[in-house]
């Protein structure tokens, strides 16, 4: 294959260009991201472009012969050439389809997961939601029960030992009339939740959710999750429910049956029928339970969970099963399916720095730490927290750029990352197997460059183009701390973050200007 030349006119002239735009300095390194046959060619073209994610604004006049003009957003380059070859500098540049990274799963109130229980058919008390005492009142009224459980509706663990700011405690509480649930909800709604899960902050409770009060005979607890180590789903149960499984497992780890699920064959009603005698089940509702157990699996599918947890799923006096509790992650690579699901995504219950973020395809997860990282890949990103520890030093975050991270999102790292006040120093570490180093390299120096930063920067930079990056960071003229090894770099980083902390603390204005 001939080098590629560019729609936008730069010449062929071999496999390395330079763009002359501004400051814009890249090095071409030709990709191909689409083949077509010489008679399909005028058809694919379009198409291709139309997947490039919304980067091209107008195609104009695409044959086999003549390539004319393409606007561009954001001075995404693409090359034609040769042997009917749609060619991109990069793949991570012009993205053809979408390019995933990992997020968090997607986490829903407890009230939209027994929603959706409920539309597949799984039997759940009757509930109301309210996001005023007044609407608290009405929910329990309309319920027509005796007694009430008011819940209070966070993403968070922990709720009935959790404290209310105001001293109300417990999030799930019993009301024995409409106007008790009111005044539970008065003093719920508005209020941050503290539990276990949430730190200190708590969370804000905005919605209560009211349902009819079961009496429960026997309590269980059961789980289908996606398990690395069983390659897909498996069925986590147990016949202590309604209490901590993690406990359980340390206590009586025999309690706890798992059962592994073919993803090729899917459940089958012996494994159903093995699970519920397990859990104890009798004669009089194993069928239920059967059903239940069967109906929560074709939920997983349908709704593309990668947890579906019921703790407790109870039997009643009346010897009905019942899921009485639930609490639903959803795929996040499922998103272009599950539109109606994620629409419902309750951002405000979730740090506003992983929402910037999502926002900008990039992982990351807040900690309570003072250094700073970014890195390419999970794996990397956790043995790099890890060997911090290891020298005496605390992670604030975890940030996974991915494989396919461009300067604009490498900006939007190292805005993320300094957001925190606690940050004390940053490091950087990238392995550039897919990721290229010279994109981070620019990303520092404009990160640098536009936030002004007054903390050290310490960058170890190894694989894909690292000579370039060093050569970019030599000529920027910033003091970044550049180091070959690791170990090296983490030592640096912790020293430099204790210097800033205990500068910081004797109100001693250290300032870490690039350049020093």
């Amino acid at each position: 294959m001939r080098s590629g030349c560019l729609i936008r006119g730069i010449p062929e002239v071999s496999r390395h260009y330079r763009s002359r735009e501004e400051d814009d300095i890249v090095a071409w390194e030709p990709i191909v991201i689409a083949t077509c046959l010489p008679e399909s060619f005028e058809v694919h073209v379009p198409i291709v472009f139309k997947n490039l994610e919304g980067r091209t604004k107008s195609i104009n006049s695409i044959t086999k012969r003549n390539f004319k003009s393409v606007a561009e957003k954001e001075r995404r380059e693409i090359m034609a050439s040769s042997a009917f070859r749609i060619l991109s500098r990069t793949v991570n540049m012009v993205k053809c389809g979408k390019h995933y990274v990992p997020q968090r799963n997607l986490n829903l109130h407890e009230h939209i997961s027994l929603s959706l229980l409920a539309s597949a058919g799984v039997k759940v008390p009757k509930f109301g939601v309210a996001k005023t005492p007044d609407e608290a009142f009405q929910a329990a009224e309309k319920l027509g029960s005796k007694d009430f459980v008011v819940k209070a509706q966070v993403l968070a663990g922990g709720r009935g030992k959790g404290v209310f700011e105001g001293g109300l405690k417990g999030g799930v509480k019993t009301a024995y009339s409409p106007q008790e649930a009111k005044e539970i909800a008065s003093q719920m709604l508005g209020k941050r939740l503290v539990t276990k899960q949430t730190g200190e902050k708590g969370v804000l409770c905005k919605e209560v959710m009211v349902a009819e009060r079961l009496y429960t005979r026997r309590e269980y607890y059961f789980a289908i999750m996606l398990e690395r180590d069983f390659g897909g789903p498996v069925i986590i149960a147990s016949s202590q429910g309604g209490v901590n499984i993690e406990e359980v497992a340390r206590e009586n780890p025999d309690a706890i049956i798992k059962e592994p699920i073919d993803i090729m064959t899917g459940l089958s009603k012996d494994q159903a029928l093995k699970v519920a005698k397990h859990l104890g089940f009798k004669q009089n509702n194993i069928d239920q339970a059967v059903e239940i157990i069967t109906k929560l699996y074709e939920a997983v599918l349908k709704y593309d969970a990668v947890m579906v947890e019921i703790n407790p799923l109870v039997e009643d006096s009346a010897g009905d099963v019942y899921c009485l509790d639930a609490k639903c992650r959803f795929d996040d690579n499922a998103e272009f399916r599950q539109k109606q699901l994620f629409d419902l995504r309750d951002w405000s219950q979730e740090d506003a720095r992983e929402r910037d973020a999502h926002k900008h395809s990039l992982n990351y997860i807040a900690l309570d730490g003072d250094i700073g990282c970014l890195v390419n890949g999970a794996g990397l990103a956790m043995a790099t927290m890890d060997i911090i520890k290891l020298h005496g030093g605390n992670p604030a975050n975890f940030l996974d750029v991915g494989g396919g991270a461009t300067v604009t999102q490498v900006t939007e790292a190292f805005k993320l990352i300094t957001s925190d006040p606690k940050v004390q120093a940053i490091l950087v570490n990238i392995f550039g197997g897919i990721m290229r180093c010279d994109v981070i390299a620019e990303g520092i120096i404009r990160a640098a460059e536009m936030l002004n930063l007054k903390i050290p920067i310490v960058c170890r930079l190894q694989g894909t183009q690292v000579d370039d990056a060093k050569a970019l960071i030599a000529s920027s003229k910033l003091r970044i701390l550049a180091c070959e090894n690791l170990d090296e770099a983490a030592k640096m980083v912790v020293k430099l973050s204790t210097i800033v902390g205990l500068a910081r603390s004797a109100e001693v204005d250290v300032k870490f200007e690039l350049p020093l």
